[in-house]
């Protein structure tokens, strides 16, 4: 397996197996900043563009400083150029940009800002050939919180994980793949790390960024595409009854791709006929930046 790779933003090339981050960073003690996660395929960075409005607009919502996109996209190229370089250059890989509000100690330091990249797990690759598993899960907030409560952070990708990766553990103790969340009426949201999409003949649906869900840039770019090519979109609530009545279900990131839910809640979802129709569009849609 390829090493990692960690370029900083001033293009220094690191020592991925060095040790790197302060031990008082707030990255590390309370997860006090934003990440994004893209896709290098075919040796190209996936949907920069969209990925660094996503940053910009966590980074907002934190009160962090404003990102500097032409040095983000430098490092990005050092970084696809590394991995290009290196012995695994040739297959997928994830890069994650990194951005916190730097050391505790360190106040006016300035912010920690990195992109380190890797191979794409081999759970990916059955994720999208095999689909998976899913269990719905209470989230354990109303739809209308966001706006209610915007200290909440809903919609921003941020460090603070612990929850979702407690979700996700949580479902494997009891046989599952992923997860999809739910509100307290009962209303669709987002899986742990992924965008709800249902498809029905040539329709897509997913649940409202109004919500309180991560906007996703894999789904943005596949109902783009999608309208340009026919298809319907909407953005609608969903409720578990949806899912069930969808021709069929998919979970839609930026490095699985397309991973289609082949049961929930133990019930067995039927083959539908535009699986690979609707995996293809994904796979296009990813290619337009």
């Amino acid at each position: 397996m390829a090493q990692q790779i960690l370029v900083t933003l001033d293009g220094t090339v690191h020592d991925s197996d060095a040790p790197f981050l302060h031990a008082d960073d707030l990255a590390a003690l309370r997860g006090d900043g934003v990440f994004e996660t893209l896709l290098i395929r075919s040796g190209r960075v996936r949907r920069v563009g969209a990925h660094l409005d996503r940053l910009q607009r966590s980074a907002d919502m934190m009160d962090l400083p404003a990102p500097d996109r032409d040095a983000w996209r430098s490092t990005i190229e050092v970084a696809e150029k590394q991995w290009s370089a290196s012995a695994g250059g040739a297959g997928e890989a994830w890069l994650r940009l990194v951005y916190s509000r730097g050391r505790e100690s360190s106040p006016d330091a300035g912010a920690t800002a990195y992109v380190m990249v890797g191979p794409v797990a081999d759970r990916v690759r059955t994720a999208r050939a095999d689909g998976i598993s899913v269990v719905t899960l209470e989230r354990g907030f109303s739809t209308d919180l966001a706006d209610a409560a915007p200290w909440q952070l809903l919609g921003a990708k941020t460090l603070s994980y612990a929850t979702n990766m407690a979700a996700l553990r949580h479902a494997a103790a009891q046989g599952f793949d992923d997860v999809i969340y739910l509100s307290s009426e009962g209303s669709v949201l987002e899986g742990p790390r992924s965008t709800v999409v249902t498809v029905t003949g040539r329709t897509l649906v997913t649940p409202p960024a109004e919500f309180g869900i991560l906007p996703g840039t894999t789904q943005r770019a596949v109902f783009e595409t999608a309208a340009q090519e026919g298809w319907t979109t909407r953005a609608e609530p969903l409720r578990r009854a949806d899912l069930i009545a969808a021709e069929s279900v998919w979970l839609v990131s930026s490095v699985a791709l397309a991973a289609r839910v082949t049961s929930l809640n133990r019930y067995v979802m039927p083959e539908s006929p535009n699986n690979d129709e609707f995996a293809q569009l994904v796979d296009r849609a990813i290619c337009v930046d």
